[in-house]
């Protein structure tokens, strides 16, 4: 099977975890031919992140925003880049702790998840809109 790699953005969403599994998979009807492989994700975006998690009890999505926001909380008094709006620098924070891709087994035409496990998009802007995604697939 050749490499493939297609870049498809996802729906805006307000700002939060969100858990974007079955939107990702629509995308990629191709995967459904691979019986092994790997599927590697990679967000366009320094204020957005991607994540694997809990996929089951959406108070794990309010607790990751929580507690981010706590970590980097908006207008910090030692910021410098400011000039986007109090939810830039501590999106760009978020986005690096968390990291723009992931990478997934694909086995029998499925992502290789944990039973309790999801794809996230770390939405950390207010307003961020439609998030590119970069997916490539290799497999057999």
């Amino acid at each position: 099977m050749p490499w493939i790699q297609k870049e498809f953005a996802l729906v805006p969403k307000p700002r939060g975890f969100h858990l974007v599994t079955d939107e990702v998979l629509r995308h990629l009807p191709e995967l459904r031919a691979v019986e092994r492989g790997l599927l590697h994700l990679f967000i366009q975006h320094t204020s957005a992140s991607l994540a694997v998690n809990e996929n089951a009890d959406p108070s794990v999505r309010d607790d990751f925003e929580s507690h981010f926001n706590v970590l980097a909380p908006e207008n910090a008094r030692h910021y410098t880049h400011d000039a986007e709006g109090p939810d830039d620098m501590p999106a760009h924070l978020k986005a690096a702790v968390l990291g723009p891709s992931l990478t997934i087994p694909v086995t029998g035409g499925r992502l290789n998840l944990g039973t309790w496990q999801g794809i996230y998009l770390g939405e950390h802007r207010d307003r961020g809109g439609a998030r590119r995604v970069v997916a490539t697939i290799v497999g057999e």
